[in-house]
């Protein structure tokens, strides 16, 4: 049997899912310095922790061959602990004891305090959302509001993050200080539901507030809203966003379908008409707003006639960007009692309809962008290309902007103006001016 390493431990974070996973990792991270560990964010260590993704079967099928592969190592004396946390923990930790017991513990999304005395180390109150990001230096995300209350049949958020619970207006400004200081200049507000935001604590929905307060922190340029619902999506925010330049011309608003019986199924609390009427009143109120969704397809009961609806409707909106999923059977959610009847075939067949036809749409949009000129922040160099992003552009999931390495020099993490001379479906190429 292999001898415990002799050298000092190092934890290694590994992350997986979406961004307010990203998030969680670096609070844990922040923790654990705090306590004088050694951490590194998927580097190599002899102490390993995985931050699951239990979503959709896809995230789900990472997170366990990620955790198979983990235990592996340890079994082969590569690794000498490991440890999982995060969503899929939370929700099949039983199956997965059972499953993979060569893991030396599971965690659940509520467990910080348990995971780090494992880890040797204590949860410190006073480090008020400091943490070690994992971002460029030049933006960080800035979770608001933790859970949902929605009732979505497809969803199993709720389930594994339970309900929503709003972070204090001064709180987040001191955070979102500390981030100031160490460099951000583009804050993305993240929540399962921004629009949701304030009405625990405040009694009403307060999001405006929190960004009145926000702009005023000084270095921040930028700040991004991620995940508006579109039920009850409190109107004051584009007034803001009108008059406020620090608040980017963008929102992320995941409508998920637009055909009223399948909206009445997944109880989204809406319908056609009235989300048709949201997004032209967005318009109207921010003109030039970049309008970002997520649709899914193959939902149960999703006949052909409720598709062309979906279909007609994007060809109609024209939306600035957006990403398409096939639906997925998620135990204890409301729609795992209906038959998951449309074929998976069928499902992706439907899911690369709407993208092809995006992708045109994209592409006319770019088209239009060529001899304009835009504020871009630059993220890295990457070959032969420095990457960047206009406001109507969210790292990892929308257009970027490419500029020739051989031909201009730009520094990472600073703004730079940007005339756009080229453009394809996703990237725009410029030089800066």
């Amino acid at each position: 049997m292999r001898t415990k390493s002799v050298k000092k431990n190092k934890i290694n974070v590994i992350t997986l899912g979406c961004s307010k996973n990203t998030y969680d990792s670096e609070v844990l991270m922040g923790q654990l310095k705090a306590s004088g560990k050694e951490v590194v964010h998927e580097q190599e260590g002899n102490i390993v922790v995985i931050n699951t993704c239990g979503f959709i079967d896809n995230a789900k099928e990472e997170s366990v061959n990620t955790i198979l592969e983990y235990a592996d190592k340890k079994e082969r004396g590569i690794v000498d602990k490991v440890f999982v946390t995060g969503c899929l923990s939370e929700r099949y930790r039983p199956d997965l004891e059972k499953e993979i017991p060569n893991v030396d513990q599971y965690f659940g999304t509520t467990e910080l305090p348990l995971l780090l005395k494992a880890l040797g180390a204590d949860y410190k109150h006073e480090l008020l959302g400091e943490r070690l990001t994992t971002t460029p230096k030049n933006y960080a995300y800035l979770k608001i509001a933790e859970g949902c209350d929605r009732p979505c049949s497809f969803c199993a958020i709720p389930i594994m993050r339970g309900k929503h619970v709003s972070q204090p207006i001064e709180k987040l400004v001191k955070e979102a200080a500390g981030l100031a200081k160490n460099g951000v200049k583009e804050l993305i507000l993240i929540a399962q539901d921004l629009t949701y935001y304030g009405l625990d604590l405040y009694k009403k929905r307060n999001l405006a507030e929190l960004l009145e307060h926000l702009v005023q922190v000084e270095s921040i340029e930028w700040i991004r809203l991620h995940y508006a619902f579109p039920t009850g999506f409190p109107m004051d925010v584009l007034d803001l966003m009108q008059r406020e330049p620090k608040i980017c011309n963008y929102i992320d608003i995941p409508l998920q379908h637009i055909a009223d019986p399948i909206l009445k199924s997944m109880k989204r609390g809406t319908t056609r008409e009235k989300t048709t009427r949201l997004l032209n009143d967005f318009r109207e109120k921010v003109p030039g707003i970049a309008i970002r969704t997520t649709l899914i397809v193959g939902y149960p009961g999703e006949t052909e006639a409720d598709f062309q609806v979906l279909k007609d409707w994007v060809q109609e909106m024209k939306f600035d960007r957006l990403g398409c999923f096939t639906y997925s059977h998620e135990e204890n959610t409301g729609a795992f009692a209906l038959v998951d009847d449309v074929p998976e075939a069928v499902k992706k067949a439907r899911a690369q309809e709407i993208m092809d036809l995006q992708s045109q749409i994209s592409w006319d949009l770019n088209q239009d962008r060529i001899g304009k000129t835009y504020k871009c922040m630059i993220d890295r160099k990457e070959g032969n290309y420095f990457v960047g992003r206009t406001e109507f552009d969210s790292p990892d999931v929308d257009n970027e902007v490419l500029i020739d390495a051989s031909k201009f020099y730009v520094k990472t993490g600073e703004f730079v103006n940007v005339t756009i001379s080229d453009a394809t479906e996703y990237d725009l190429y410029g030089e800066p001016i």
